[in-house]
């Protein structure tokens, strides 16, 4: 089976609301809500792929070292299996906007995943967001001391 190679990017607002972005008609997976991000190229760094992916999807500009490794979800899917390492970032330049005309929001960190009826995610972003709501919760607790 193929394995495929993508990265995702939590982004993460200082009152801890993280970006979603609903995958457009006519991708796979059209309409499912993801962590945004895209495929690692074979000359890339995960780190780097991010950045890029994010300028594209996004018109954001974030630098590698603003991005903090989380967790990672390897998941077969029917015809690949996916390997998506997730990346926090509470830095970026410029507004997010849907520059490949998808729809995004922000939601409540801590229900990352949790509305199914309202943000259905893929199999593989949904289980991101278990390990995601663990850091929203301990960095909380940490800012409020």
């Amino acid at each position: 089976m193929k394995v495929v190679w993508v990265v995702a990017g939590a982004l993460i607002t200082p009152d801890f609301k993280v970006l979603l972005s609903r995958r457009p008609e006519g991708k796979n997976l059209a309409g499912f809500w993801e962590y945004p991000g895209g495929k690692i190229e074979l000359d890339e760094t995960p780190q780097d792929a991010l950045c890029r992916e994010l300028k594209e999807e996004l018109n954001i500009t974030v630098v590698p070292e603003h991005l903090e490794p989380l967790t990672f979800a390897s998941f077969g899917y029917k015809t690949f299996h996916l390997v998506m390492p997730l990346f926090v970032c509470r830095s970026w330049q410029g507004i997010p906007v849907g520059a490949e005309g998808q729809k995004i929001d922000f939601v409540d960190a801590e229900n990352a995943g949790l509305e199914p009826d309202k943000y259905p995610m893929p199999p593989a972003d949904d289980d991101l967001s278990d390990c995601l709501r663990l850091w929203v919760k301990r960095h909380k607790k940490k800012e409020a001391v």
